[in-house]
């Protein structure tokens, strides 16, 4: 038992570490698409996308992802949204693991019938 429960032990850290790490990813993956929706409507800006995103992250993110910062830009067809932050890590001293997600979707415009 003195042998293998140190591995059985580091085999549990490992896995609750790496669910941390899916779930940082998933909230800004979440924050990432939710701001492009808001920043893809009509007369919308692309800080608008970011604002959307910063509201997502205060409300989702808590200790899970730290340090959340949040990038949007935009070639005038295309808006991107971009959020970083680090995971929460399980050993003091050693820091998480850095997340960076990013969504993107073209902006909606008026056309006229037949511009393409």
């Amino acid at each position: 038992m003195a042998i293998v429960y140190p591995f059985v032990l580091l085999v549990a850290i490992a896995v609750i570490q790496a669910s941390l790490w899916y779930y940082a990813r998933q909230i800004a993956l979440t924050a990432a698409r939710e701001g492009v929706t808001a920043a893809r409507a009509y007369q919308a800006s692309p800080a608008d996308g970011a604002a959307r995103a910063q509201e997502v992250l205060g409300r989702t993110a808590g200790d899970s992802l730290r340090s959340p910062t949040v990038t949007a830009g935009s070639t005038g067809e295309r808006i991107r949204i971009q959020v970083s932050g680090t995971a929460q890590s399980l050993i003091p001293g050693i820091p998480g693991l850095t997340i960076t997600q990013s969504a993107s979707g073209p902006v909606e415009r008026w056309t006229v019938p037949g511009e393409g």
